[in-house]
């Protein structure tokens, strides 16, 4: 499956970047409707119904004439990698520089394992620099284990 995946990103990732998406990733896998071919895509701001829909729709007619399953049917999806999304990769940091994150650690800093509300100022291959608490941080990326989004629900719980 991941010869599938491979094929697809070599063929699709120039036209989604010319597009102004990122590839994040790309999913073959059996779903309860058959087999589903997931391109997930993200754009500064973070990525709209609309964004996939253009997606989709410059890709499709590629895919038909690759025919990348050679043959055996499926479902292509375009999305977006979602909220709760492991920033765990240099795209995915980059998209997110000046964002609010949250990371848990596999070992404590201090008595910290575990930040929230982080703004990201930017990394490098060993660290990424946060603002934490207005003091400027810096976090090996060895230690975290999960960075993800903050997502803040303000006054939906109350």
């Amino acid at each position: 499956m991941s010869v599938v995946c491979d094929v697809v990103k070599k063929s699709v990732q120039s036209i989604i970047e010319k597009l102004g998406y990122s590839l994040i990733d790309i999913e073959y896998k059996k779903k309860s409707n058959g087999m589903n071919l997931t391109i997930f895509i993200d754009k500064k701001g973070g990525v709209s119904l609309n964004d996939c829909e253009i997606v989709h729709n410059a890709i499709d007619k590629i895919l038909d004439e690759l025919d990348p399953t050679q043959g055996e049917s499926y479902f292509l999806n375009v999305s977006s990698p979602g909220l709760d999304r492991n920033l765990n990769s240099d795209v995915l940091l980059s998209l997110n520089i000046g964002e609010f994150v949250d990371i848990s650690l596999y070992e404590k800093i201090g008595k910290k394992k575990n930040f929230e509300n982080c703004l990201i100022e930017g990394f490098d291959d060993k660290n990424i620099y946060l603002l934490y608490e207005n003091n400027k941080i810096n976090i090996d990326r060895k230690l975290i284990s999960k960075i993800n989004k903050h997502i803040d629900l303000g006054g939906l719980l109350k």
